[in-house]
């Protein structure tokens, strides 16, 4: 039988939409599935008792630069092997090696703890740069919301470890020479918009647990507050940062960002912003524009670039 004209263009058109949509899907599926190894749980230290611990996922051609991913979201984290490579897919086909570095969550540990094992994490790295074939001089961090927090912590407040240390690890640097972060919380102390801010003065009011036993205290809390809040350590070696922010976010709104981008500048530090429009805390192409954030890394992270010091 013979089919009509109309209904052959037809059917070749719906075969040529099936063939476009498969030939997108499998090269979406290539691109988030690049070679790389992992070695997942590598204690890194202890708190109350537990390991700390963190997975390196190396790319089969590595580029010989770090980069340290906080594993944290409300403060919480997740168990060590849980990070999916696909969310770290741009950074690996550009050759970085991502170290997951995870922690204990809150309220069993305080966000205070929580940062000094951040910490404790970079300088685990840094100090076995050569084991893992990295530059110790030059280590990125990402991160979002609270991941983006410590992310910026580490930028404003990392810096070299105590000389008299008597563990070698503490002697390195938690310093980081990059920054690339979704939507950070950087002024604890004035929440401003933010539908977490209760006005009176206090902590989050969700995390009120998460900042430790005193922080009903309004002095305790203020000095907690200011020393975990990154607009308050601006400094002027600070490392490049790139925030992207969704214009709709009312958990961390833009306002956040944009005072510790006008705090950095006015020191002479680069911080740029990228808005997502309509994006509230978190949108769907966020691992698509981990992109930008590999092509951030090129641009500061790259041998022949300048870097802050560790």
């Amino acid at each position: 039988m013979k089919l009509p004209r109309a209904l052959k263009i037809t059917l070749w058109s719906l075969l040529g939409a099936v063939g476009l949509v498969l030939i997108v899907a499998g090269g979406m599926w290539w691109y988030f599935n690049p070679a790389y190894t992992r070695q997942d749980a590598i204690p890194y230290g202890t708190r109350h008792g537990k390991p700390l611990t963190l997975d390196v996922i190396r790319p089969t051609h590595p580029n010989g630069i770090g980069v340290a991913f906080m594993v944290s979201g409300g403060w919480k984290s997740s168990p060590a092997g849980s990070t999916p490579a696909w969310i770290c897919a741009p950074l690996l086909r550009r050759g970085y090696t991502v170290f997951a570095i995870c922690h204990i969550s809150q309220p069993e540990s305080t966000v205070q703890e929580i940062f000094d094992d951040m910490q404790r994490g970079v300088r685990f790295v840094r100090h076995n740069a050569s084991q893992y074939g990295i530059d110790p001089n030059r280590m990125g961090v990402i991160g979002g919301s609270a991941g983006g927090h410590l992310s910026l912590m580490l930028a404003t407040r990392g810096g070299p470890g105590a000389a008299d240390a008597s563990d070698p690890i503490d002697r390195a640097s938690s310093a980081v020479q990059a920054v690339a972060i979704f939507y950070p919380v950087t002024d604890l102390i004035d929440l401003g918009s933010s539908t977490e801010n209760l006005h009176d003065g206090g902590p989050p009011k969700t995390y009120v647990k998460a900042f430790g036993p005193t922080v009903t205290n309004l002095v305790a809390w203020t000095n907690i507050g200011r020393s975990l809040s990154p607009l308050y350590h601006v400094h002027a070696s600070q490392p490049p940062v790139l925030i992207y922010q969704g214009t709709a976010d009312t958990l961390t709104p833009p306002e956040q960002s944009e005072r510790f981008q006008k705090r950095s500048r006015e020191l002479g530090r680069t911080v740029e912003m990228v808005y997502h429009e309509g994006g509230e805390h978190g949108w769907l192409t966020m691992p698509w524009d981990i992109r930008s954030f590999a092509d951030w890394f090129d641009r500061h992270l790259k041998p022949g670039q300048p870097t802050p010091s560790p």
